[in-house]
């Protein structure tokens, strides 16, 4: 059979073709097309739930424990429950005997002793930059010399786990939560900030 030099011409333009369409494929993927008898490229790993949790604490501050010797079980991941009247919990409950000692998590100011009627009784702390605000609720009592305008240090005595407020008389617990100060510096209101994950990073330390 004889090849003329135009059937040879067509058919180089075809495989030319052919190529030029795999090409624009790869690119497409994103990627080198798996090799026949080859294995597929390696897919990104998907974090596990405990990075995910130190992801969520990077850039914050580093904080200490409210409570003394405490246990991930002790600490509940309730951030994003809901409570009643469709109010957001934005807090993290630690669940502990009436009259457990509560301490300070960072040094800073106390800058608010409240009786809410949601959060009994309670203590808003400024950090030392002002940028950070700690809220300790349900309180059973305040430590001794404990008064707005204090001065405390981290692990400094500033109150009682009890069940004031809202809590249930039968599940003491320390509710605590932190809000990002907005520029009135404020002890109300601010941009809440989850404290599970820093949380747990403090019982790593």
């Amino acid at each position: 059979m004889t090849v003329s030099g135009r059937n040879v011409g067509l058919v180089s333009l075809g495989f030319a073709l052919g190529a030029l369409f795999v090409g624009i494929l790869v690119v497409v993927a994103g990627g080198p097309m798996p090799q026949a008898g080859g294995s597929a490229p390696p897919q990104p790993s998907v974090p596990s739930r405990e990075e995910r949790r130190e992801a969520r604490g990077a850039g914050l501050p580093r904080i200490g424990l409210p409570i003394a010797d405490l246990r991930p079980a002790d600490i509940h991941d309730t951030f994003n429950e809901g409570r009643s009247g469709g109010r957001a919990h934005e807090a993290t409950d630690i669940m502990k005997p009436r009259g457990t000692p509560v301490l300070a998590v960072n040094d800073g100011t106390v800058v608010k002793l409240f009786n809410s009627r949601h959060g009994g009784l309670t203590v808003y702390q400024f950090d030392p930059g002002q940028v950070y605000c700690y809220y300790y609720a349900h309180l059973d009592g305040y430590a001794e010399g404990i008064s707005e305008g204090t001065a405390v240090k981290r692990g400094d005595l500033i109150g009682y786990v009890g069940s004031t407020g809202n809590a249930n008389e039968a599940a003491p617990h320390l509710h605590f939560g932190i809000t990002r100060i907005g520029p009135e510096k404020h002890w109300w209101g601010g941009q809440p900030i989850d404290p599970y994950p820093l949380l747990i990073q403090a019982l790593k330390k």
